[in-house]
């Protein structure tokens, strides 16, 4: 009898990508010596760079494609979706016939090492997704998708399960087309660059992200913009160089890792969690400029002045903060300093309970990541204001700043004007265009439009060529979703509101506007969970009196009387010029009995909107206040309160 000698076998888990050449023995047989020439090109200048860039080892390579691990399958991702946009735009000129287009396929899975070789079903199972990506197309598992649905923009599409060969079990398969690829933000490659802090020399990265909310403004300054394809690099600093770059993004970031002031081990993961999770989000903010997570934890541990680290670094911002705990509390203190005052901007603490720290992380993340999109807005804002001659990307970023303030006629007027002035600068300006159309839309739905017509018209025009261009921005469907809510399609309403949420879990006001629209199809109950999430993510929001009339109303058609006058008077302080805050508060006030409230409710409502002075103009204010669901609910509540407290009926 004989035995076979078990010997120890290296596994762990990788993020594999499989890559290959579609049409490649056709593409030999018409040109041997130009296709191999373009791929030895291709390998050279694109493939080997970003593979390198995002931390990847190729394991294997043959004439017609190769295979990579990655330790992250986020930089795994990345890599792919950075490829595929380079060989598009290297093929723009090229006959369609003449191309060399890869496939890849990604998975995240548990693989075998032996010998520099890997294997395993991780590794099967992205040769098989790469064979049912489209040619420039890329495929993922939903392993790798769930991993990088929070973290990365890109969209993919969900192909089912298919069965591939030699796996036991069907794969579900997300897919990206050339079309969608050629519509991502791309993630421009770090530089790398040597940096002395302290005496100490570390490597550092600079990446250019955009998002969001997220969108894309690439700035190399606020003076000059980027293209897509851009990479952003910064000169060597020694430890005596003072001299700032010649020019700084205005939304530049650097977010230090958080400090552990509990010495809990436990915390510390917390810590570097929220650093890491906050370095992606604010990537997101359209026109931001945030350095990269390993060069920001650089200088974990090490005093720094925010100043010199600006100066170094090219950014305006510096975020750092710190985790303690306290019994079965950690407290979260955060604070943006200006880097070139050395000065506090804004701060904040949050506590949370530790005994659920993931769910915590993502909490305050979140919570953070759109403060923080709107205190950098507006920041901003005010650096440009006095700008003497400001061009289309300061008066997009001024746009912005006003667009967020409090709801009023006129700061949407304002930042309007300064939308259209950017256009005329740059009539290519997509955040301009995205901005004229959310000012057109906010006001339609407002009631503010002297043009309904016209404006409704301009807004449609304008976001359909968005659509086309670059469907991956969340404020393009938030404003999409906000006028199918004004032509009443609702159900068109609902889709594009999640798609927002699905484009930037962190958009506080897409989860609110989501629940209203879920008001007017007739759940209420469905809304208030919406709702209460828009308020705990952006409790500081200067539309947040918003988010309490919305709630407000949902718990007044669920004949929840207290709870909605409570909440309506909240809105009605945190901004007493939006006249239905009023009369659905009058409506509220009677049903309490407090028919005296009730009229003065009333008659402030009709001060500030004269024309809606009956139940039948009331009804007839917007096309979506008709929907039967809602009419339905409303006759046995708002109705009923608005009558008691003395609207008549014509």
């Amino acid at each position: 009898m004989s035995f076979w000698r078990r010997e120890h076998v290296g596994r762990h888990l990788a993020a594999i990508l499989a890559a290959d050449v579609a049409g490649y023995a056709r593409l030999m047989g018409e040109d041997e010596e130009g296709t191999l020439a373009g791929l030895r090109a291709w390998r050279h200048e694109v493939a080997d760079p970003l593979i390198r860039e995002r931390h990847g080892r190729i394991i294997k390579s043959t004439g017609d494609g190769f295979l990579v691990e990655f330790q992250s399958v986020v930089d795994a991702v990345r890599c792919a979706v950075e490829m595929q946009r380079q060989m598009a735009e290297r093929n723009a000129d090229i006959p369609a016939g003449r191309r060399i287009e890869f496939r890849i396929g990604i998975n995240l899975g548990d693989i075998v090492a032996e010998d520099h070789e890997i294997f395993g079903d991780g590794v099967n199972v992205a040769a098989r997704l790469e064979a049912l990506a489209d040619p420039a197309g890329i495929c993922i598992s939903r392993t790798v998708r769930d991993h990088i649905r929070d973290k990365l923009p890109y969209v993919f599409d969900d192909r089912g399960e298919q069965q591939v060969k030699n796996i036991a079990r069907p794969v579900r398969v997300y897919g990206m087309t050339p079309e969608a690829v050629a519509a991502t933000d791309l993630v421009a490659v770090p530089q790398r660059r040597r940096v002395r802090a302290g005496g100490v020399v570390v490597f550092a990265a600079i990446a250019v992200v955009a998002a969001g909310g997220g969108s894309a403004v690439w700035w190399l300054s606020s003076k000059q913009q980027a293209t897509p394809s851009a990479t952003v690099g910064l000169p060597a600093v020694s430890a005596s160089t003072t001299a700032a770059p010649a020019t700084v993004p205005r939304l530049s970031i650097v977010v230090l890792p958080f400090e552990n002031l509990s010495h809990d081990p436990d915390q510390d993961y917390f810590a570097d969690g929220i650093t890491e999770d906050l370095t992606t989000d604010l990537s997101r903010i359209a026109g931001s400029f945030v350095i990269a997570r390993n060069t920001a934890f650089s200088f974990k541990g090490k005093a720094v002045d925010p100043r010199q680290l600006g100066r170094d670094l090219g950014v305006h911002y510096v975020l750092e903060g710190s985790v303690r705990r306290s019994g079965d509390q950690v407290q979260v203190n955060v604070q943006l300093i200006d880097a070139e005052t050395g000065a506090e901007t804004w701060a904040d603490r949050f506590d949370t309970d530790r005994r659920n720290l993931a769910e915590a992380q993502d909490q305050i993340t979140g919570r953070l990541a759109r403060t923080l999109n709107l205190e950098l807005v507006q920041a901003v804002g005010r650096q440009i204001q006095n700008e003497p001659n400001p061009d289309a990307q300061d008066l997009i970023m001024r746009g912005w700043a006003l667009y967020q303030r409090t709801q009023t006629a006129a700061s949407r007027e304002e930042a309007k004007f300064d939308f259209e002035r950017a256009l005329e600068l740059d009539p290519k300006s997509y955040d301009a265009k995205l901005g004229i159309a959310s000012a057109l839309v906010v006001d339609l739905i407002n009631g503010f439009s002297q043009h309904a017509d016209t404006d409704e018209a301009r807004a449609e025009t304008l976001l359909s060529e968005l659509l086309a261009r670059n469907s991956n921005r969340s404020q393009l469907h938030t404003t999409i979703a906000l006028l199918r809510r004004f032509q009443n399609r609702l159900p068109e309403s609902r889709i594009e509101w999640q798609r927002a949420i699905e484009l930037d879990p962190n958009n506080a006001s897409a989860y609110g506007q989501l629940g209203v629209t879920l008001i007017y199809l007739g759940d209420p109950a469905a809304a208030v969970p919406l709702e209460e999430k828009r308020i705990r993510l952006n409790p500081e929001d200067p539309n947040i009196a918003l988010a309490y009339w919305s709630l407000g109303l949902a718990h007044l058609l669920l004949g929840q009387n207290d709870e909605a006058v409570e909440l309506l008077t909240k809105a009605c302080a945190a901004n007493p010029r939006v006249y239905y805050f009023h009369l659905d508060l009058a409506a509220a006030l009677a049903l309490q009995g407090h028919l005296d409230q009730a009229k003065s409710a009333l008659a402030e409502s009709l001060k500030l909107k004269p024309e809606i002075n009956s139940m039948a103009r009331q009804r007839a204010r917007s096309a979506y206040t008709n929907n039967p669901a809602y009419v339905a609910l409303a006759a046995k509540t708002v109705d009923i309160g608005l009558r008691k407290a003395g609207m008549p009926e014509e």
